[in-house]
């Protein structure tokens, strides 16, 4: 009898402890797939490369808006045209939110981090800006973001003193992503003399959809489009490079995705 017990006290004590690791580790689990995120953010927040990557195109854009407003009519409007996210504002701080959550991005994740109204400029950003502004070239900025997170965006950008801050001078997404319509908007007053993104598409529609070459050879063939009239900015955490390596959908499970991403790996 006395065994008996003793068994089944040792039986309820191992079942016990199971039962109290296994619900440590729901609690404190987290999606390792977000994984892939890690080099990429850890560079673009540390690196002193990113920053000098940074300066070095805010500077080649300034020679650009010199030379154009040499040698453009003085009478002409002329502009730049910047995209917003990772190009005059720094959101890496998502992307640390996701590695560390798990989770990914979606309206609702993106919106309670913009809401805070605190992303960092970019190096370099608020001077060029002001530097065209005051050689009297217009400063439009045609970003993805949602119109409704306007208020918050000004917010943020007025606080980091960028110029052009109002409703006028932000173009951001309504029913589209694609920015081409909104250009257009623009040239119809002005002489774009250059444009600044992260993303291919924040300069041309033809970057849209990428095909199997992901848009290698397009790049090729418009060569002399970068740091002439466009200036590319670097951004390894996410992008339509990304989306054009998921089909050019982001609606597949992160398992896939990461499959995917080894997949178009070439090595030796």
């Amino acid at each position: 009898m006395k065994k008996f017990i003793l068994l089944s006290i040792m039986f309820f004590s191992i079942v016990s402890c199971q039962n109290t690791t296994d619900e440590t580790n729901t609690s404190t689990k987290k999606d390792p797939t977000n994984e892939h995120l890690l080099m990429s953010t850890v560079w673009f927040q540390n690196s002193a490369e990113m920053r000098a990557i940074y300066y070095q195109s805010y500077n080649l854009a300034k020679m650009i808006v010199n030379n154009s407003v040499s040698k453009l009519d003085k009478n002409e409007k002329k502009a730049v045209v910047l995209d917003i996210d990772e190009t005059v504002l720094d959101n890496s701080p998502f992307q640390v939110k996701c590695i560390k959550t798990g989770q990914s991005y979606s309206t609702k994740t993106w919106k309670e981090w913009t809401s805070l109204s605190q992303a960092k400029a970019l190096p370099g950003a608020v001077d060029f800006t002001n530097y065209a502004k005051n050689k009297g070239v217009e400063v439009f900025y045609i970003s993805n973001r949602l119109e409704e997170e306007l208020g918050v965006t000004m917010k943020n950008m007025k606080e980091l003193n960028f110029p052009c801050v109002d409703s006028a001078h932000f173009l951001l997404k309504t029913t589209e992503s694609g920015k081409k319509i909104r250009r257009v908007v623009v040239k119809k007053d002005y002489n774009i003399i250059l444009f600044i993104g992260d993303n291919l598409t924040d300069y041309s529609e033809i970057y849209e959809k990428r095909d199997e070459n992901f848009a290698i050879d397009i790049v090729d063939k418009n060569k002399g489009d970068f740091g002439t009239k466009f200036i590319i900015l670097p951004n390894p955490m996410y992008g339509e490079w990304e989306k054009a390596i998921y089909d050019n959908t982001y609606k597949l499970s992160k398992e896939v995705k990461n499959k995917k991403l080894k997949n178009c790996l070439l090595g030796y």
